[in-house]
């Protein structure tokens, strides 16, 4: 056991970095070492991580860990993108009123953990770095030894809440009842918004519970109303029921906490056994509140659990027969939303389920499983899950504008609603 657990922290530990052989704009880690990235809005962490240009108080905290006994001397810049998060190629000088580089200059040291590990937070917008515009940003994390060589990635938005976003979902949808799915309807108010040409210069993206794969693009709405533009039975709607997040807790090494079956010492970690998954999608629906794939750090031991909390090997158990023509992927923020090799099932043949074992930070922790279809990057919650219409998703909406001429797409407005 020492020796499988032992290779099997080296294993993870030195392919970290190779989920993504090439850069992209998605969020996450990208080299070995790094762990727990998170994308909070200042003050709120379950909210989405959307600052207002106008209201100087708001801001974005990004925190992360590298697992090593020293400090790293890091670097940031920041990318304006369009919608779906493609970089624009604009000059820094066109939505900075600075230079486009920060200093990692806020980090501490792990205390008392088996696994020593670097904190640290980025803070934004601040001193060294002003934004002037709203749209989507992507903070590229870099060594300052290294600048071309991207350590982490994280996303966030800025809004200028010049439009008023409102929406409401029901599962009475154009292609079921109360059956498989849910459906938005949404409407712009774009009173206060200088709007030439509502069916060309708008488009709407659409996620389900923070989910990159689900992300929906709208760009001509099906009609017009005073002051509003209006977005009622597109197929583009229509998503997936899916079922409530599952739950584990991993906040102490001393008992074991939720969803955890028994804690094993091997040295050089704490292992935690979670108890074996089985599928949802023939029972019945039952609700339970959870954070919609979020998670949150906690070591109930420490009064800092930014540096008081370890790292633990949590060991996922799934048992289900082969799903044929589906790969099976562990879905939740802590996998940084990527199907990736770290956060593939892997099924084993003598124990007859798909297991996965992978280093945390201790916590609270929402994760579900996802089908993925062979040679598809959408994953679905059918196969493992199920699809049940009463399921309370978590919908985020954004709206941008990009009038004629214009060299980039405006966050106007945006909302986030849960179905009921």
């Amino acid at each position: 056991m020492n020796r499988f657990i032992a290779f099997t922290l080296f294993i993870l530990l030195s392919s970290a970095g190779q989920v993504q052989a090439q850069e992209d704009t998605s969020q996450g880690v990208i080299a070995p070492g790094f762990h727990t990235l998170q994308v909070e809005l200042e003050g709120a962490p379950m909210a989405t991580p959307i600052i207002d240009l106008r209201n100087p108080s708001e801001r974005i905290v990004i925190s992360f860990d590298e697992l090593a006994d020293d400090r790293r001397y890091m670097r940031y810049s920041l990318i304006h993108c369009d919608a779906l998060w493609q970089p624009e190629g604009l000059v820094d000088s066109e939505f900075l009123d600075s230079f486009n580089e920060g200093t990692v200059e806020t980090y501490d040291y792990s205390q008392a953990t088996l696994v020593h590990y670097v904190h640290y937070m980025i803070t934004l917008p601040n001193e060294q770095v002003r934004i002037t515009q709203p749209g989507n940003y992507l903070v590229r994390v870099y060594d300052e030894s290294d600048p071309d060589n991207t350590l982490l990635q994280a996303r966030f938005g800025v809004s200028d809440n010049t439009a008023v976003v409102k929406a409401g979902v029901t599962s009475l949808t154009d292609i079921d009842t109360n059956r498989a799915h849910q459906q938005l309807g949404i409407r712009v108010d774009t009173r206060y918004l200088d709007l030439d040409d509502p069916f060309n210069d708008l488009k709407v993206v659409i996620t389900q519970n923070g989910r990159p794969d689900t992300q929906t693009l709208i760009v001509t709405p099906q009609r017009l109303g005073s002051n509003e533009v209006i977005y009622e039975h597109l197929r583009p709607l229509i998503f997936k029921a899916g079922n409530e997040y599952r739950r584990f807790e991993t906040v102490s090494t001393g008992y074991p906490g939720m969803g955890v079956e028994r804690i094993e010492r091997d040295a050089p970690v704490f292992n935690m056994m979670l108890y074996a998954d089985t599928p949802r999608d023939k029972t019945g629906y039952t609700y339970d509140s959870t954070q919609f794939g979020r998670y949150m750090v906690r070591n109930s031991d420490t009064r800092d659990s930014d540096t008081g909390a370890d790292y633990v090997m949590t060991h996922f158990t799934l048992d289900i027969p082969p799903v044929e023509g589906y790969d099976i992927f562990l879905d939740g923020d802590f996998t940084d939303r990527k199907f990736s090799p770290t956060s593939r099932m892997v099924y084993n043949e003598a124990s007859g389920a798909y297991e996965q074992s992978l280093l945390l930070k201790q916590g609270s922790y929402n994760y579900q499983y996802l089908a993925v279809p062979t040679g598809s990057m959408i994953g679905e919650t059918a196969p493992v899950e199920g699809d049940k219409f009463q399921t309370v998703n978590e919908y985020t909406i954004r709206v941008y504008h990009r009038p004629k001429g214009s060299r980039f797409d405006r966050l106007v407005g945006y909302t986030t609603l849960l179905s009921e």
